[in-house]
């Protein structure tokens, strides 16, 4: 299979990584919830060769996972794993979990089980960092944000940029404290919590 390829990813991987060098570092093993086109593992793994980065996603998007895996040959890049929000994960515990660009596809009653889950899967002192745009106070960032949001409604009515302060009361119930909101490039944010308990 031809490997699928997102010049989002391509974008927004360096600057991605200069916030998971600030928080991974102390840590052995990441879980990547929506890996995607497969990008962001193998680069991530080859910057961060002292950590284990298991890629997971749904059942669709597996082969063209693989594609990436099968050609990056990485000791420390997993076999991707199948991982439907909507399901019991593939995975009891993790000491990092790493998201980008999921939670304004998901529905909102799945971001709220994707908090769920962290809070059942993340070992405490755990870090979890999630990429992706977001609105403060109930307003976009950017008219481009604005616009973004009218395309996800307009594919799905159920998906949209959430609100930071919604996002940051899930993880509140989930035992998470935030650590760091860092602004990225294309009016994007990467958001750092810890388990705290």
């Amino acid at each position: 299979m031809q490997r699928p390829f997102s010049q989002a990813c391509e974008n927004n991987k360096t600057a991605i990584l200069a916030v998971l060098k600030n928080h991974f570092m102390q840590i052995d093993s990441v879980l990547e919830v929506g890996s995607g086109t497969g990008q962001h593992a193998v680069f991530f793994a080859q910057q961060l060769p002292h950590l284990q980065w298991q890629p997971a996603d749904q059942a669709e998007y597996l082969d063209g996972i693989k594609a990436w895996h099968s050609w990056a040959k990485l000791p420390n890049l997993q076999v991707p794993l199948t991982l439907n929000v909507n399901l019991p994960w593939p995975v009891s515990a993790t000491p990092a979990i790493f998201s980008a660009n999921t939670v304004h596809i998901m529905s909102w009653a799945e971001v709220e089980k994707f908090f769920a889950a962290i809070n059942n899967v993340l070992m405490p002192g755990g870090v979890f960092c999630l990429y992706g745009p977001f609105n403060y106070a109930g307003e976009y960032t950017s008219a481009s944000n604005a616009n973004f949001d009218q395309w996800l409604k307009s594919r799905n009515p159920l998906s949209g940029i959430r609100d930071f302060e919604a996002i940051h009361n899930l993880a509140l119930q989930s035992g998470l404290s935030l650590l760091e909101d860092y602004a990225m490039p294309a009016n994007n944010r990467c958001l750092v919590w810890a388990k705290t308990s």
